[in-house]
Order: structure tokens, then sequence, then C-alpha cells
């Protein structure tokens, strides 16, 4: 238990730093302490708390990798909907 505390505070700290950094930046680190923690506790629970955070860790950086270029495509496909909107309406004044 006591395991779980310094990791959970270590990921607070680790996660407060990230002001100054990129959206993708951001999630892909969110999605690895995430990640590391889900992989601490299923680790401790089958014996081996470290190599669950290190392999939580990868999981969760692939899938907060994966989220950020989701969310910039949908955000690509919003803008490229957005300017042909604008245009079709200036085009039938």
């Amino acid at each position: 238990m006591k395991t779980i505390f310094v990791a959970a505070a270590a990921s607070l700290v680790i996660v407060s730093g990230c002001s100054n950094m990129s959206a993708t930046e951001q999630r892909t680190l969110s999605g690895g302490v995430i990640g590391a923690g889900g992989g601490a506790i299923i680790g401790a629970i089958a014996g081996n708390a470290g190599l669950g955070a290190v392999s939580g860790a990868g999981a969760g950086l692939l899938g907060g990798y994966l989220y950020d270029q989701y969310e910039k495509s949908k955000e690509s496909s919003y803008q490229q909907g957005y300017q042909a909107g604008k245009s079709s309406q200036k085009s039938s004044q």
C-alpha cells in the first residue's frame, strides 16, 4: 500500500509540470502515468509491481499518443468542414 501511495504522489508531481508542454506531450505523458499506475496495481496483485508499472507505462504512452493523433485528426476534419461551409456561404451570396 505504501508503494502505491508513493507512486501516486510521484505521478502527481510529474503531471503538475505539464503547463509548458504541447497537447501531444501532455496526452502522451498522461497516458504513460495512468498506465504506469494501473500496471503497478495489477502487477502488485500478480506479484511484481515494477514489471507491471513498466509494461503499463509503455501501453499508456502508446495509448496517449494514439489518442492525441485521433484528436488532431478530428480537429483537422472540423476545420476543413468549417472552411468549406464558410466558402460555400460566400459563393451563394
